[in-house]
């Protein structure tokens, strides 16, 4: 996966080296927490096969999905650089590995890799978008737009580098990231596939069109 991520192709021999040496691996259960709002932030997490969601519970019960990551993608860059607790959960939607990077790993190449910091910016950025994109979505767009637009913002090429647009991904995991029921996403599916945009089989997707998922209206 390291050689696979965009940061780590312009990094040093040495720094790679380094970083190689530090960053190890862990096997998350479908289901189980990455990590929990609230926590303290001690490493930079990777995925190496996956599907993770980032989301929040209110004190209500009621859960708000902000992300979706899929391979090749990291979170937690902000977390770090802010030094407080986190600010929401991580949840594996299906068997997971990830790859942690320690905080002191990810602090030394900030201040020793000019383009790791240019990366960091970019992907900051890029969050930032679709994070604004997520409340556009939420207070202006029908369920079935909702759903395309989660999908389509799945295929960021700096928040999931690792993407292809065959994607192993249940029913139930299309709700679980969009925020709507198993039955609501299905009914999405079924009209985003009439479409044209996608075809859908029995635990994958293909995308068939994403420009016209990014700019689905119902």
């Amino acid at each position: 996966m390291l050689g696979k991520s965009i940061w780590a192709r312009s990094l040093t021999s040495d720094q790679l080296a380094r970083v190689q040496s530090e960053v190890f691996s862990r096997k998350i259960p479908a289901g189980g927490f990455v990590c929990h709002k609230g926590d303290p932030v001690s490493h930079w997490i990777g995925v190496h096969e996956g599907l993770l969601k980032m989301s929040s519970v209110s004190p209500e019960g009621k859960t708000v999905s902000f992300a979706g990551m899929a391979n090749g993608g990291w979170l937690g860059e902000g977390s770090l650089l802010k030094d407080e607790p986190r600010k929401y959960d991580v949840v594996a939607l299906r068997d997971s590995e990830l790859l942690y990077m320690p905080k002191a790993t990810y602090l030394w190449l900030l201040d020793n890799s000019i383009p790791f910091n240019r990366f960091l910016v970019t992907q900051l950025n890029e969050r930032l978008g679709l994070f604004i994109s997520l409340v556009e979505y939420d207070r202006m767009l029908e369920p079935d737009a909702r759903v395309a637009r989660c999908l389509a913002a799945l295929f960021n090429p700096y928040l999931n580098p690792g993407i292809g647009l065959e994607l192993q991904i249940s029913q139930e995991e299309v709700g679980n990231l969009s925020g709507a029921s198993r039955q609501r996403a299905n009914q999405a599916l079924q009209v985003l596939e009439k479409a044209g945009l996608l075809k859908v089989d029995y635990g994958s997707i293909t995308i068939l069109d994403l420009d016209g998922l990014r700019q689905f209206h119902s």
